[in-house]
């Protein structure tokens, strides 16, 4: 089936015209919102490794940790090309020099043929920022900041730590010195109405964000998400709804942007809920389906 999305594997095809796949790192970055500089407790849906970084051994050197990326995705997938994921917690939590060091060890490995820094919004100095042009001139880049909601009630409910306008600027910061930008979106956050999730789309379209991730929310063991899930203070999606909420903004969205993921698993032995997510084939099938039975694609809503 054709996808009625601007997908992130045909951007890649196009490039570089083989299989390339991202090989995740902890580079032993932490974060602003757990070392006391903005709070302790991390975000309430992020775990002990950093949101989205389970499976990723910690405390290994960058360079041991694509080589052994490396030989996984090319057993598995027939990658002949990989990007360095910096993913794990603040990727841009450090001083230039340590960055730098960082990054170019990543790019030497063979193979390597760009970068992707995930970091927050408020962890981009203007010396951070003019570091992370240099390597957008130099090589394949991506730089990936939490967005999660435009609200700033719901990023207080989520303890980011930062607001908006903190996001907004950082991105015009960015695009000023064209660093291309992929904004994370959850659908599916408490107190939320489905007009308020699908404006998020809106404003992506208008600070010119280049990429969106949209996940829906994860309940995870040990986060202060689970405590108030288990009391039953929040509400998880059911997979119907949120197909429908990704194929609703999918419409909104401009049709240039990358699309980068629309739903994602937790980790089987970390997630509590919502469990259907864990068939994420199906997740993703089900939002091709959908589209197709609205004769709509991504941007459509825009016409």
């Amino acid at each position: 089936m054709d996808k009625r999305y601007n997908t992130y594997s045909e951007e890649l095809n196009r490039v570089f015209g083989c299989r390339v796949h991202r090989i995740s790192v902890d580079a032993g970055f932490t974060c602003p919102n757990r070392d006391g500089t903005v709070g302790t407790e991390g975000c309430i849906y992020c775990g002990g490794k950093g949101s989205g970084a389970h499976g990723i051994e910690a405390g290994v050197p960058v360079t041991e940790q694509i080589e052994a990326g490396k030989e996984v995705m090319t057993r598995k997938y027939k990658a002949k090309r990989f990007l360095a994921y910096f993913q794990a917690y603040s990727n841009t939590y450090a001083p230039v020099e340590t960055l730098r060091q960082l990054y170019d060890e990543a790019l030497a490995v063979d193979g390597v043929v760009g970068l992707i820094v995930g970091t927050r919004p408020d962890c981009l100095p203007p010396e951070t920022v003019a570091l992370l042009a240099e390597y957008a001139r130099k090589t394949y880049f991506w730089l990936e900041l939490g967005l999660q909601s435009p609200l700033d009630r719901t990023l207080d409910f989520l303890g980011r730590g930062h607001d908006f306008a903190t996001f907004a600027n950082a991105v015009r910061a960015c695009k000023g010195v064209d660093i291309r930008v992929c904004a994370h979106v959850i659908l599916g956050l408490p107190g939320e109405t489905r007009e308020e999730m699908l404006s998020t789309a809106g404003i992506v379209n208008g600070l010119g964000i280049d990429g969106v991730k949209i996940h829906l929310l994860h309940v995870m063991k040990e986060t202060p998400l689970a405590e108030l899930y288990h009391r039953g203070e929040v509400r998880m999606l059911d997979r119907d709804e949120y197909v429908g909420l990704v194929c609703d903004s999918l419409e909104r969205l401009r049709p240039d942007i990358s699309i980068q993921r629309l739903t994602g698993d937790g980790g089987h032995d970390h997630l509590i809920a919502p469990r259907w997510s864990l068939q994420k084939f199906e997740v993703l099938n089900a939002i091709d389906y959908e589209l197709e039975r609205r004769g709509s694609r991504q941007g459509s809503a825009l016409r």
